[in-house]
């Protein structure tokens, strides 16, 4: 068995560079300048073999501050936040503001008409509701079994 030599500014030098990774996710960065917490839509996907149903979370907007893009492949989301909430007790005010733009694109399991999407957006939910393409539908692969 050989002998080690412990080194702790190394394993301090390691923790730090897994604490800025770990940070880094949540503020991340737009050409070496810090943009502040990013916004990212929650979303959920469900297919079967007609159809593909896309469901986003995006509280606190209306359906006209957000822009939706639908290709064959993927669909393009953007809008921007515009939050402000105010409390006053006891006299005092106290007063947040979140203010910011977003975007997320989602790749799409399989191509959809894109020309045939419906959107619905109540109660901070949007939904897309997005037909495949016939060649996607009728789509059969050949396996061969060895």
């Amino acid at each position: 068995m050989s002998i080690v030599r412990f080194h702790p500014w190394r394993e301090i030098d390691s923790l730090q560079k897994e604490m800025n990774r770990l940070f880094d996710t949540f503020a991340p960065t737009f050409n070496g300048e810090e943009k502040g917490m990013a916004f990212t839509p929650a979303a959920e996907i469900h297919e079967n073999h007609d159809f593909i149903d896309l469901k986003l979370e995006i509280p606190g907007l209306e359906a006209k501050d957000l822009d939706v893009q639908v290709t064959a492949e993927a669909v393009a989301i953007k809008g921007e936040r515009r939050q402000e909430t105010k409390t006053e007790e006891e006299g005092m005010t106290r007063s947040e503001f979140r203010y910011g733009s977003f975007q997320r694109i989602i790749s799409l399991p399989v191509r959809v008409q894109n020309e045939q999407v419906k959107a619905d957006y109540k109660d901070g939910i949007l939904h897309l509701h997005l037909p495949k393409a016939e060649a996607e539908k009728n789509k059969v692969v050949k396996v061969n079994v060895d």
